[in-house]
């Protein structure tokens, strides 16, 4: 197949990340990939540094709707793209629009958030069909409208770790032998939920002089109110923000626990790669996360706003070693045996996915053909 991603957004989290490993994972399987996005995005150069093609025009704005469709019309001609498969609301407007001009054969939008949705007009006319990164995310928009059978999920994939790291994390923050690392490697934002770990925590902590958190990630102004939430409670010794990390496999490796807080996820892969890494996990029943998790055998999931419950989980981690021990090998086997979240797995159901999609679009081609005949 031929395949063209569009892109309008400028930053590189995990969204794109998730573009860029799709793309990547289809060209190993002896597909055709290409993007489109804007000039100063950092997917360019992520992209132009793995080799894939990428066709660069303004975006944002109704003149650069007008002018852009046609472009991307002639792309779409010139290339015989077989499917074009856009991300975000922008792109899918003008990229859906100059697919719709040039006939090429399935246009795809996938939803990677679980935000609410205000306009479904990127939802239903201009893409023949819709991929979500969860089935969370899939049922809320069947909720607003787009059909059952027009929406498939397609997990995002993650990068399993090394079997055989030597953590370098109990060194480098010089702790006790006995010490038990709680981990939470998140973007700084509110609804991550680093408040409420730090709430559930807080008395576990003052009774447990050998429990540890580690905080990864970086964003202003959390970070440093953060900062000074820990230093007003005293446990600046033990609570640890390490901010932007690149060797977050390192970490993990020298964790014992993961927790994660968070209010809102439209998936929550964080979860399956602290499992990758034989951590057991606590997390909030909330958006995809439930798909992440398997409740009572590679974690623990507690309700939404339950701060006693989110405490009660982790209390039983920290004092239950065995525990911590059987959920991180039952989430090892689940990340690393499994194949559900690997790079294989995301491009042979995105293969799959985008076969029949196409097989059912040439179908109704088909027979609008044979009534005009007739």
């Amino acid at each position: 197949m031929r395949i063209v991603h569009s892109e309008a957004a400028l930053g590189f989290a995990g969204q794109e990340r998730r573009i860029l490993k799709e793309m990547r994972a289809m060209r190993e399987r002896g597909h055709s990939v290409e993007l489109i996005c804007r000039p100063e995005a950092k997917l360019f150069k992520a992209a132009t540094d793995a080799g894939i093609k990428v066709h660069t025009l303004p975006m944002g704005g109704l003149m650069n709707l007008l002018r852009g469709a046609p472009k991307v019309r002639r792309i779409l001609r010139e290339g015989c793209f077989d499917v074009l498969n856009t991300h975000s609301r922008i792109d899918t407007l003008l990229a859906g629009l100059g697919a719709r001009m040039a006939g090429t054969p399935l246009i795809v939008r996938t939803r990677h958030l679980t935000n609410r949705v205000n306009s479904m007009l990127a939802y239903t006319w201009v893409p023949h069909r819709v991929s979500t990164v969860s089935n969370h995310v899939r049922e809320t928009l069947i909720e607003r409208g787009v059909p059952a059978n027009r929406v498939a999920t397609i997990y995002s994939p993650i990068t399993l770790p090394p079997t055989d790291i030597q953590s370098t994390l109990r060194e480098e923050l010089n702790l006790p032998e006995d010490a038990i690392v709680v981990c939470c490697v998140a973007i700084l934002r509110a609804t991550k939920g680093h408040r409420e770990l730090i709430e559930a925590l807080r008395p576990l902590m003052e009774t447990r002089p050998q429990v540890h958190l580690v905080l990864v990630g970086n964003g202003s102004p959390l970070f440093e109110q953060l900062q000074a939430l820990i230093e007003d409670i005293g446990l600046a010794d033990r609570i640890h923000m390490l901010g932007f990390r690149h060797d977050v496999a390192n970490i993990l490796a020298g964790s014992d626990i993961f927790a994660l807080a968070t209010q809102k996820e439209a998936s929550g892969t964080v979860y399956v790669e602290a499992a990758a890494a034989g951590l057991p996990v606590v997390g909030v029943d909330v958006g995809g996360v439930s798909e992440m998790v398997r409740d009572g055998e590679t974690g623990i999931l507690v309700p939404p706003g339950d701060i006693p419950g989110l405490r009660a989980a982790l209390e039983q981690l920290l004092d239950d070693g065995d525990l911590r021990a059987r959920m991180g090998v039952a989430g090892t086997r689940m990340a690393r045996a499994e194949g559900k979240f690997s790079l294989a797995g995301l491009a042979e159901r995105t293969e799959q996915v985008y076969r029949l999609w196409l097989a059912q679009e040439h179908a109704k081609a088909a027979g609008r053909s044979g009534r005009w005949a007739r």
